[in-house]
């Protein structure tokens, strides 16, 4: 007889067999799922590629296999466990059914046995992959629990290793809770199949469960109870995590009612497991129900009723002295887990007025006393610095550079000119878009401490094509200003990837006709950023990851291009190293001819023991940090990325704070040895300008605001617990900055500044933050300390306290509770009764400009807190460029205006050596005899007059150009107003005295 293979069909054909038609249909099985997962293919090979391109590949293929590991892992435990435990049942279960009541049973067995092997195989392998897949989200902890290592310290209730609850605790306590739920989900499924292999028949009376399924069931309920002990012993660690008492951490009754009662319930559920065991020769299920019974009443009487009446009738009713040594270690654990238990405290002898001699010693912080506030000018870097309409200013950052006298460090502000995508020249074409506008170009880059005579940045860096001051060319040589890697580059995506190295010419710009300018920004790639683009299969997988055909046939390609996705440098590190949380305020640094950013990197945990959630509310709404919670953190990481090759560099920097070294980041390089460098290989060009990170500060001053109090009781009556210090916000209008009685205002942010702090030789480059008394509806505003955070390189992340003290005329010394804090000085300089400042006010908003309030800047001079804010004026319109007109002063109870920080300063010590410093008051003087019209104040007020009729009507023409004959006019018609105020004014300026919030307060005005 001929094989079914061999026959033909009437057509003369071959007629395949079931075997040729069944690899004909896997074929198609399997060709179909290759395309419907063509795109997840080409993602996770560009990723490779992508990886590769930075030599990261290892530590991308750690962590994919240590999910796949992971995954593999558990569903292998579960599928073993539920496919040992359905062959038991299925070898147990009665040989006959009988009985009518059997009927349907029977018909299952006889459908099931035939495939029973193939069913009890597909039931735990799906079972096991769905049991398993969430185990591939713990791969960060199982990689802390196989390469933490000791903190040194031990948590003060158990006596283990902090290391112990950062990397053990958190990976231990999962797997036993996927072991108990596993093993729930086990006992469920082999209870049903007993039921359906007729080993639990319900409906007869008698036995109702053969010994064979009932000796099964009852070592599966022994098994779970043994799995509940394991987790009870675990849970007595959980106890230093717990937020019953005053504090975070095990406190009175944890200690003394909990931790007995989970001892006690551990020994039930082992005396349960024992009863369930014995149970296996009992008739009847007695002893487990009595197990069960004996288990659910101590766990409600012991585990929680029991806590609540010691802590309701005993700890609620004495609380502070019950709690004073827990609330004690919460205060020792929780600074050093945000790295306050090494504080360096000082106090701060205030005066009033400091003698003109010491401020004459101070000269050089004078000198650098911000004016550009970076909240304020980025609308003046984006209207004169943009150049280009596809070019954009994100974000303004403060640093400093030796570009002062004699080469000393100034503040400067700066921001890097990025691509603008939303902003291209239309149409908007593929070519356009990836091959032609590819790329940022330069930054631009202002002293923070002087403006034009305009009122304007002094840009020392800026322009399309870039310039430098020759004056700082040494300082800050760009060689290569293209930025093809930058911040918020991608808006969170990879659609805006570039391919270089085509032979399409990359461009930096179009004109408005779509001629292309001679500006000298042309460029072509010479780096090695980005993936090659050579051969089929790659230009194939971006092809499917972008979903852009012409990846695929563009004659523009070479086997030299390159693509350039991930730009953004924030998901560039993020993407590199997942496991780290990113300060929301990465800044570009010039370093070896290019532009890099420099990013902070923390490592932070949320089991050290004892400590408190840190507080995350004061950061930017944007910042990464306050999207979890955690109660131990460190900048451990300084992280650079080029933002020309796009290279991504980790710096282990934990010993910077202190020495210290974090035992968090110590477990990631040992798990990825090959991610991080040593801080010693960082570039040269980049340490001088590490800053301390502004998250961090500000997580550490919200806290410090509390956890300065070390005394327990103190701490728990919330005595001398202290605020941030509110904003006093941008208002000009005087009622709007007093802010009632009741309501409470956003905390001041922290800010830079380049400052000799009290006893210090030299100047320092920090982060300051001051503080208020604590009140819930911020009445208290006298400032009582301020903290700062140290950026140089011989005190780096040094933090230092300074509290308002008063030194008597015996030596001793006493707190300061009557120092004006920035509330009521901002109300002193904008209250209604302070002429000489609301006259300047309504001076500088007269003939439709608009006043723009600067930051109030807190600069500590010697023994006396000196506050500065710039007033801007721009035009009302959107657009307008804010200029720098005139600086307010306050000091003690002085107030004085000036053109500049040392022309009113100069009023209040008119005898101290201070530095000079340029602005709006050295445009040129009116060159007139003395005595001739235009020193007379009646054609003075005309002709500015005249001038501000002039700039309306430049207004309306509309453009660039009239609105910078509009800001010129304006600016001249401003200086006219001022030299007649002094012309009408005549005499020496008399002083009035005005009390505002209970304060006296002295103005300066023209009589």
């Amino acid at each position: 007889m001929r094989s079914p293979d061999d026959m033909v069909g009437r057509s003369g054909r071959r007629v395949p067999g079931p075997r040729v038609r069944g690899w004909v249909v896997a074929v198609l099985v399997v060709v179909v799922c290759l395309a419907l997962s063509a795109r997840a293919i080409a993602g996770f090979y560009t990723d490779y590629l992508w990886f590769d391109s930075l030599d990261y590949t290892e530590a991308w293929s750690r962590v994919l296999l240590t999910k796949v590991g992971l995954v593999v892992v558990f569903s292998a435990l579960f599928f073993v466990a539920l496919f040992v435990n359905l062959l038991i049942a299925d070898r147990v279960a009665p040989p006959t059914l009988r009985g009518p009541e059997d009927e349907m049973l029977a018909r299952y067995r006889d459908f099931v046995e035939p495939r029973q092997r193939l069913l009890r195989f597909l039931v735990c392998l799906l079972f096991g992959l769905v049991a398993g897949a969430g185990a591939s989200g713990q791969w960060n902890s199982w990689l802390l629990f196989r390469n933490g290592g000791s903190f040194g310290e031990v948590d003060p209730l158990h006596e283990r290793d902090i290391g112990f609850y950062v990397f053990k605790l958190p990976f231990l306590s999962y797997v036993l809770g996927w072991a108990f739920a596993s093993a729930i989900i086990i006992l469920l499924v082999v209870t049903v199949v007993h039921y359906l292999n007729g080993g639990i028949r319900l409906q007869v009376n008698g036995q109702r469960v053969t010994p064979q399924v009932k000796a099964h069931l009852s070592v599966l309920l022994a098994g779970i109870a043994l799995l509940k002990a394991a987790d009870y012993w675990l849970e007595r660690y959980q106890l230093v995590l717990s937020d019953r008492g005053a504090v975070k951490g095990a406190t009175y009754t944890d200690v003394n009612a909990q931790l007995p009662a989970i001892q006690l319930l551990i020994l039930i559920s082992i005396l349960s497991a024992v009863l369930f065991i014995v149970n296996i020769r009992q008739r009847g299920w007695t002893l487990p129900i009595v197990a069960l019974g004996l288990w659910g009443l101590v766990a409600i009487v012991a585990g929680a009723l029991y806590p609540w009446f010691i802590q309701t009738f005993q700890v609620s009713r004495k609380q502070s002295a019950r709690e004073a040594p827990y609330i004690e270690r919460n205060i020792q654990a929780t600074q050093a887990a945000l790295g306050l238990d090494d504080v360096k405290l000082d106090n701060f002898d205030y005066t009033d007025l400091p003698s003109d001699q010491a401020i004459s010693a101070n000269a050089d912080t004078i000198r650098n006393i911000r004016l550009l506030d970076p909240g304020v000018v980025d609308r003046t870097y984006k209207s004169l610095e943009t150049q280009l309409n596809f070019y954009r200013f994100t974000d303004m950052d403060v640093d400093r550079y030796p570009i002062g006298p004699d080469g000393a460090e100034t503040q400067v502000v700066l921001g890097t000119r990025e691509l603008n995508t939303a902003e291209l020249p239309d149409p908007k074409t593929w070519e356009r878009e990836h091959l032609i506008y590819t790329h940022g170009y330069g930054l631009a880059l202002a002293p923070a401490n002087e403006v034009t005579t305009k009122g304007r940045p002094e840009f020392l860096v800026g322009g399309v094509p870039i310039a430098i001051d020759p004056s700082v060319a040494s300082v800050v040589p760009i060689d290569r200003p293209e930025i093809y890697f930058g911040d918020d580059l991608d808006d969170g995506n990879d659609a805006g990837y570039a391919i270089v190295k085509t032979t399409r010419q990359e461009e930096s710009g179009e004109n408005a006709d779509g001629t292309q300018p001679d500006d000298g920004t042309d460029s072509e790639y010479e780096g090695d950023g980005g993936v090659l683009l050579k051969g089929f299969l790659r230009r194939a997988a971006f092809f499917l990851r972008f979903g852009d055909l012409e990846t695929l046939t563009s004659d523009y390609l070479t086997p030299e291009s390159r693509i350039i996705y991930t730009r953004d440098i924030t998901r560039r590190i993020e993407k590199v190293a997942p496991f780290l949380t990113l300060d929301n305020d990465p800044y570009p640094v010039i370093a070896d001819g290019r532009i890099k950013y420099v990013a902070d990197g923390y490592t932070t945990a949320s089991t050290y023991p004892y400590g408190e959630d840190i507080d995350t509310t004061q950061l930017e709404p944007s910042a990464a940090l306050r999207t979890s919670t955690f109660n131990y953190v460190r900048n451990s990481v300084k992280v650079v990325v080029d933002a020309y090759e796009g290279t991504v560099d980790l710096y282990l920097a934990d010993e910077l704070y202190g020495g210290r070294r974090d035992p968090v980041v110590r477990a990631y390089a040992a798990a990825f040895p090959e991610l991080f460098k040593s801080f010693e290989d960082m570039p040269e060009e980049i340490k001088p300008h590490l800053r301390y990170p502004e998250d961090l500060f500000r997580m550490q001053t919200a806290a410090w605001g509390t956890y300065h109090i070390e005394d327990p009781e103190d701490f728990y009556a919330a005595r001398d617990r202290w605020d941030v210090a509110q904003d006093p916000g941008t208002e000009v209008n005087a009622s709007a900055s007093a802010q009632t009685i009741g309501q409470t205002r956003d905390r001041i942010d922290p800010y830079y500044l380049i400052m000799r702090l009290p006893g210090e030789e030299r100047e320092s480059f920090l982060l300051f933050r001051p503080f208020v008394p604590h009140s819930d509806n911020d009445s208290k505003r006298e400032m009582v300390s301020f903290m700062v955070g140290m950026s140089d390189a011989s005190n780096y992340g040094q933090l230092r306290t300074f509290t308002m003290t008063q030194l008597n005329a015996d030596g001793s010394r006493e707190r300061n509770g009557n120092v004006d804090g920035p509330l009521i000085v901002n109300d002193n300089i904008l209250s209604d009764t302070n002429t000489q400042v609301s006259q300047t006010i309504s001076l500088l908003e007269s003939g439709g400009s608009k006043v723009d309030l600067g930051n109030l800047l807190i600069v500590p001079i010697d023994t006396g807190l000196l506050y500065v804010r710039p007033l801007y004026v721009r035009a009302d319109a959107e657009d307008s460029v804010p200029e720098l007109r005139k600086v307010v002063v306050s000091m003690g109870q002085r107030v004085e205006v000036g053109d500049t920080v040392d022309e009113a300063l100069r009023l209040i010590f008119p005898t101290a050596a201070i530095p000079q410093t340029s602005g709006p008051s050295d445009t040129p003087e009116s060159t007139s005899e003395p005595g001739t019209a235009s020193d007379d104040p009646t054609e003075l007020i005309r002709r500015s007059l005249e001038l501000f009729d002039e700039a309306d009507a430049a207004l309306k023409e509309g453009g660039s150009e009239g609105l910078e004959q509009y800001n010129e006019k304006i600016a001249e018609a401003q200086d006219l107003v001022r030299q007649a105020n002094q012309a009408l004014a005549g005499a020496a300026p008399v002083e009035d005295e005005a009390v505002v919030d209970g304060q006296a307060t002295t103005t300066t005005a023209a009589p």
